[in-house]
């Protein structure tokens, strides 16, 4: 069961937004407010809405009335308890029933004989499937400790986010984690695709997909705030110079105006095309070991039913880095030298792609802090940052009737809305043919320089690129560089 709602912000469990710098109001500060009861809106304080998400005159967010800062407290204390109860359960098998299990614990204010006094309103925490979510930790070598001071040691930092989907977004205090509120759909079709999530784990622990740590539900002034623990695609103490969520579809897909002005906005496939016209080079093993990862995932997510998910692309250029004054970097929390080992297997893109690239190459760098090493047609030194996100797409009744319409005032093969085998089939092309090209040969690349060919071919309109179902974009590099 998927929203109704068919943009990619709107749906799923996205961390495109997670490569922003925090949000500078109190409510990143870990500095606790009452809950949203007690906050006199009724008197005339100005509320701006984004679906369950606000934001009060004083600067607090809010989701279905409850403070950020009241939210982010009952889920640390929540996570606390459930992961130390859990630990004085034998370790066993997971069972089928254990995905269906949901464990509920009542946190008054004044405190009880299993739970603390704190200071925010009570409320009640409900973690779904435990044992099953334990192994998942397990599997990609989370332990508990890790867990638990990860995401409950330091105050969780909250992530602007002024998307459509009015989401919350938290990071834990070491970049390692992040913390999102789903919907109600949502949650729900992660539980019924549990099970398969375990099979395919099983069978391929390095994915691109996302990767579930934990799903929970805050019950707070008679509503019900479900979140869900992932991992992080964009770290925070990497700048990010660009940033795609890419399709494989041309049918309006090109950043707004308004998306444009933010500090680090989510272009898409039209921008791409435009931007990149050439496309993003790497090593043969490299590329190899990436389509591989991605046919694999595409085939997965086929077998679930599932559709409009995208890849997000996030590009840190080295040389653009390099040149860059210091000062450029105080939005962030750190300049970009390595950050501190990840706890969680398979958690970056470099460790998320199959085992066949190797670590040395023509693409490789000192340093690639998670990222995937690659090339621009210039030449310049790239680290890429990916995964796919927005899997909770079913392609049930309501997103046929959406592709019907659609197909009517438009060709239906450039809709971001299909049928799962298509939609997978033209994810994969676009990927591995335009974004991803393969590097054949292995030159020197100080002493290789990219020279752009005077092209006779008129560029497309954007009008045109948008009517194309597939689009074949001609590199412009030396013949050492082929397209594959």
């Amino acid at each position: 069961m998927a929203s109704a709602s068919s943009g990619s912000s709107a749906v799923g469990f996205s961390s495109a937004d997670s490569g922003v710098p925090p949000c500078t109001s109190s409510s990143a500060s870990g500095i606790k407010r009452p809950m949203a009861s007690e906050v006199p809106y009724a008197s005339g304080m100005s509320m701006k809405k984004i679906g369950h998400r606000g934001v009060d005159s004083s600067g607090e967010t809010t989701y279905k009335k409850t403070t950020s800062s009241a939210l982010k407290g009952a889920i640390q204390l929540g996570i606390t308890h459930t992961v130390g109860s859990l630990s004085t359960k034998p370790e066993r098998d997971v069972l089928m029933q254990d995905f269906y299990v949901v464990e509920s614990i009542f946190f008054p204010s004044e405190g009880s004989n299993l739970t603390p006094a704190h200071h925010y309103n009570d409320f009640r925490f409900k973690t779904y499937a435990p044992v099953a979510f334990r192994y998942f930790r397990e599997l990609f070598g989370i332990r508990p400790d890790d867990y638990l001071y990860s995401l409950c040691n330091e105050p969780l930092i909250e992530l602007c986010n002024s998307g459509a989907s009015g989401s919350l977004f938290y990071v834990s205090s070491d970049d390692e984690f992040i913390i999102k509120t789903v919907q109600h759909k949502e949650a729900e079709f992660l539980q019924k695709l549990l099970p398969g999530y375990y099979m395919n784990l099983n069978q391929n622990p390095r994915t691109l997909l996302p990767k579930f740590y934990g799903l929970y539900c805050v019950q707070a002034g008679g509503k019900n705030i479900r979140i869900v623990v992932m991992n992080n695609l964009l770290p925070r103490s990497v700048k990010m110079h660009i940033k795609y969520d890419l399709k494989g579809s041309t049918y309006k897909r090109r950043a707004s105006q308004k998306e444009r002005e933010k500090p680090l906005p989510t272009l898409k496939d039209l921008d791409f095309l435009q931007d990149i016209p050439d496309g993003l080079f790497l090593d043969a093993d490299m590329y190899n070991a990436l389509c591989k990862t991605l046919q694999r995932d595409c085939l997965v997510l086929q077998s679930f039913k599932i559709m409009d998910y995208s890849l997000l692309v996030s590009i840190h250029n080295i040389d653009h880095a390099q040149r860059e004054p210091l000062g450029n970097e105080a939005q962030y929390s750190t300049d970009t030298r390595r950050p501190a080992p990840q706890k969680a297997l398979y958690s970056t893109a470099m460790e998320s792609i199959q085992g066949e690239a190797r670590r040395g190459g023509t693409m490789e760098t000192d340093d690639h802090m998670g990222g995937i090493p690659a090339r621009n047609s210039k030449g310049e030194r790239l680290l890429l940052y990916i995964g796919i996100i927005d899997i909770l797409q079913s392609y049930r009744f309501v997103k046929k009737l959406e592709h019907s319409w659609k197909a009517l005032v438009h060709d239906g093969d450039t809709v971001s809305v299909h049928r799962p085998s298509f939609y997978a089939e033209r994810f994969q092309r676009f990927m591995c043919t335009t974004v991803f090209k393969k590097i054949l040969s292995q030159p020197s690349w100080k002493s290789m320089k990219f020279q752009s060919q005077s092209s006779s071919i008129e560029q497309k309109s954007s009008e045109d690129l948008e009517q194309d179902s597939t689009i074949s974009v001609i590199p412009r590099c030396q013949p050492l560089i082929q397209q594959c």
